[in-house]
């Protein structure tokens, strides 16, 4: 049986010797890996994460930073900034993936 992701996030904190991030921060967590997957290849997420955590942004700090480049990404390719994916989309395959 696989373990849950809570189980996951709070076992891998523990061996890394950091307290596990509360609902907020993966919320916020979440949303910048999204924003960041969906403006982009998918694989700009976990680098993007990885990225935040090295710079020592808070998650509402990377998502913030996050949004903003999507939405200048969007202005530079003439597109209209949208907020969020709708759930739909997210669903829907990437062919650049």
């Amino acid at each position: 049986m696989a373990t849950t992701a809570d189980e996951w996030i709070r076992r891998f904190a523990e061996r890394v010797g950091v307290p596990a991030p509360d609902a907020a921060e993966i919320e916020a967590l979440l949303g910048m890996a999204g924003t960041a997957a969906h403006a982009s290849e998918r694989t700009a997420a976990p680098i993007s994460t990885w990225l935040a955590a090295r710079a020592g942004l808070t998650p509402t700090a990377a998502l913030a930073v996050a949004k903003e480049l999507g939405a200048d990404l969007e202005a530079e390719l003439g597109a209209e900034p949208s907020a969020e994916p709708s759930p739909a989309a997210a669903d829907e395959p990437n062919p650049s993936s």
